[in-house]
């Protein structure tokens, strides 16, 4: 009877252990190309690719999930996933509420972009809800008109509702080449934030360490600049 109780004592431990290991990261899975559904309804792009290998190093089981971005940071401190990769700039107000690692993309420009390089941008100026960009606007001169999603953004200014979208550049640059000169450029570079990390709750001061231990890694063999190239082109910031 007692060696049973020990070999499910023991057995109990290690289902424990094992459950630990497994990390939920969430993203939004709308921002191309640093996350995006797939064809096969599969969570895909930068983050992806680049948590899928943090986790390997970490010797981490992570599991994906989407949500919507307005909500993802209560989400978190909810208890409904561990740590969020979705293309989130470290700024002083989140920090208040989660923490961050290093950042695994540099601080990049924010870009307007409109149906004209001579847009009002003193006008109508969509973004998507909660970024560092809507911010950005709420304290300029411009009007500030928020969305849920990016798309809804570029849409906007499409259908005429706002003089131009203010976003990420990584996220605008593939938008504007491919729209065969119906969107453009204007004004000039922002530069916002202090680049882009995973954010966890405060408490989790172990996991953090580990994807800390991670990225950290990727920065010192090349793998993390090689991975940014990849997928934002080689005119990207890398460290």
């Amino acid at each position: 009877m007692q060696k049973w109780i020990i070999a499910a004592a023991l057995a109990l431990a290690a289902t424990g252990a094992s459950a630990q290991q497994v990390v939920r990261l969430a993203t939004e899975g709308a921002y191309p190309p640093f996350n995006f559904i797939n064809d096969q309804k599969q969570v895909d792009g930068f983050e992806r690719e680049l948590g899928d290998e943090l986790c390997r190093r970490a010797a981490l089981s992570c599991e994906w999930i989407t949500t919507e971005w307005d909500s993802i940071i209560p989400n978190l401190t909810a208890g409904n996933y561990d740590a969020i990769m979705a293309g989130m700039s470290v700024t002083e107000e989140r920090s208040k509420v989660i923490s961050f690692t290093q950042a695994y993309v540099p601080p990049t420009p924010s870009a307007y972009a409109a149906t004209s390089a001579d847009a009002n941008l003193k006008g109508v100026i969509a973004t998507q809800v909660n970024t560092i960009q809507a911010a950005y606007i709420a304290a300029s001169e411009a009007t500030l008109v928020e969305f849920v999603t990016p798309d809804e953004t570029i849409a906007a200014v499409r259908r005429g509702e706002a003089d131009a979208v203010f976003a990420d550049k990584d996220y605008l640059a593939p938008i504007v080449a491919e729209s065969g000169g119906a969107l453009v450029f204007a004004g000039e570079d922002v530069q916002l934030g202090e680049g882009i990390a995973m954010g966890l709750r405060q408490s989790d001061t172990e996991l953090r360490a580990k994807f800390d231990a991670a990225i950290g890694a990727m920065k010192a063999d090349g793998t993390l600049n090689t991975m940014i190239l990849k997928w934002f082109g080689p005119e990207a910031t890398i460290f």
